[in-house]
């Protein structure tokens, strides 16, 4: 069994990620739906990575409490890494990575995401 905390690497920052976390200004909010995106481990899957979001932000709630956290959807791309140059003249590739979008339930929202 892996630790939540091998599986979900760090939260990816991006303009465009921080913008679907917001959701739509329009939609009250409690029927807002948040997106939110994290890089993840290149050998986690769809459901290790929802098991894995839910343990981190429901550790310390109790079973029936309203603010649990919820993940309805995850969707995961792998991206292959760049090229980049090492020295003066030799090229070389960086790691290849997995990104992971995460959609939450209507109305939830992560508090300590990273923003």
């Amino acid at each position: 069994m892996k630790s939540p905390y091998d599986i979900i690497i760090r939260p990816h920052i991006t303009e465009k990620s921080v913008a679907m976390s917001y959701g739509k200004e329009f939609v009250a909010d409690e029927k807002n739906v948040r997106t939110y995106t994290f890089v993840v481990a290149k050998t986690a899957n769809k459901f290790e990575i929802k098991q894995a979001i839910e343990a981190m932000y429901n550790a310390d709630k109790k079973d029936k409490d309203s603010s649990r956290i919820e993940v309805s959807s995850v969707r995961t791309i792998s991206m292959k890494g760049k090229m980049r140059r090492v020295g003066q003249k030799s090229r070389g590739p960086r790691p290849d990575w997995k990104k992971a979008i995460i959609t939450l339930a209507p109305g939830q929202q992560l508090e300590d995401y990273g923003v």
